[in-house]
């Protein structure tokens, strides 16, 4: 088979698990953005087990309370999420409720658009609010690498990406290597990008190889491997899909929340004492309908979960101003309406994590966006900020 050396670079590229994207920082705070595409269900992840039409509205789809993993008076966690759960009970986890972002609509494109561009309107922006955040921090080297054939959006912008993806094919050898080194060494463009996949793929060996698409909990120990090091990136974004539940919602909510929260487990594991200087943001574009479907599942809707957690989390609490689950109240008659910006919450978050002005950082990552309530303190001092 005839491999020309475009092609090996999009071979070496080749990884079936979910993309992971890297940026270093100058402080020992580590921050992963988990991404849910595709709509993730917040009724059934950060349960309103004592709202009165909470069973009624979702019929047989809704949690028995009995089952769920309670976390106050009344909101619990589903079955799925023990490690989430045990968290919440160390105080390095919380829960936001009746989150959106500015987008109304119910296009997974345009809402996905919106929550990675940080826009107040589908392909207003060009670059990401995670970009735009690198632009915010000090530099020190390479200032980030993805772990996907292309960056996602939410990183793409000014601040240049690198990108590798460990492969599932055998290890190529010392002497191969050795000699596509020699192939790009007079290549003005290609050696920069063959030096850069190359310093990734030595920090892969470290962190103990791939991930596999299979196992997420695998995937959150080798991304944490690029986390501990001294040496390593401080940003990370872990993409996840499938939560697009229009029909058969009960079981396979189940599983995608158990893959989540196997995830959240590999990172703490794979972190180490840096898991004292991590925060996990888990969001997705936007949720679902309060009402059950004719197919047992749920259709596009507003209002959404949002989940927050590691060692630098201040943790223990549901944040809601929750606005009800009665006709009245719902958005468009159909959806939970939101009450908390998820723009805000995500600024905040930064802005908590890295020591930056709130009021620099909101309007940077989020431009033309106006000042959402304020929120409680989220994270422990950062002693080392």
């Amino acid at each position: 088979m005839h491999l020309d050396r475009r092609s090996f670079l999009g071979t070496l590229a080749l990884w079936t698990a979910s993309p992971v994207l890297f940026a270093r920082a100058a402080t020992e705070r580590r921050f992963i953005f988990i991404i849910q595409r595709g709509a993730a269900d917040g009724l059934n992840t950060l349960i309103p087990y004592a709202e009165p039409a909470y069973a009624s509205l979702r019929g047989a789809l809704a949690i028995d309370a009995e089952s769920t993993l309670k976390l106050d008076g009344s909101f619990a966690l589903h079955p799925s999420l023990p490690k989430l759960r045990e968290l919440f009970a160390a105080g390095q986890a919380n829960g936001f409720h009746a989150v959106a972002s500015p987008y109304r609509d119910r296009s997974h494109f345009d809402g996905q658009n919106v929550l990675e561009t940080g826009g107040q309107a589908p392909y207003q922006v060009k670059d990401g609010w995670m970009n735009r955040l690198l632009a915010l921090l000090p530099r020190r080297g390479k200032d980030a690498i993805a772990f996907s054939p292309a960056v996602p959006l939410a990183l793409r912008g000014a601040v240049e990406v690198a990108t590798y993806m460990p492969s599932t094919l055998p290890q190529a050898d010392d002497d191969l290597m050795a000699r596509v080194e020699q192939l790009y060494a007079n290549d003005a463009q290609l050696h920069g990008l063959w030096a850069s996949a190359l310093e990734a793929r030595g920090m892969a060996a470290g962190a103990g190889g791939g991930g596999n698409r299979q196992d997420p909990g695998a995937l959150g120990r080798m991304a944490a491997g690029f986390l501990a090091r001294a040496d390593g990136p401080r940003l990370a974004m872990i993409e996840t899909s499938g939560w697009d539940t229009h029909s058969a919602q009960a079981a396979r909510l189940a599983g995608q929340l158990k893959g989540l929260d196997s995830l959240i487990a590999g990172l703490q594991e794979g972190l180490g004492s840096e898991w004292s200087n991590t925060v996990i943001l888990v969001a997705t574009e936007f949720g679902r309908t309060v009402a059950a479907n004719g197919t047992n599942g749920t259709d596009h809707g507003t209002g959404a979960a949002a989940l927050l957690a590691g060692g630098a989390v201040q943790g223990g609490r549901v944040v809601a101003d929750w606005p009800g689950l009665a006709p009245a109240n719902l958005l468009d008659g159909r959806d939970l309406r939101p009450t908390l910006g998820l723009n805000t919450l995500i600024a905040s978050v930064c802005a908590e994590t890295f020591g930056l002005d709130p009021d620099r950082a909101a309007p940077a990552l989020f431009p033309g966006s106006t000042p959402g309530r304020s929120l409680p303190r989220l994270l422990r001092a950062n002693a080392s900020a």
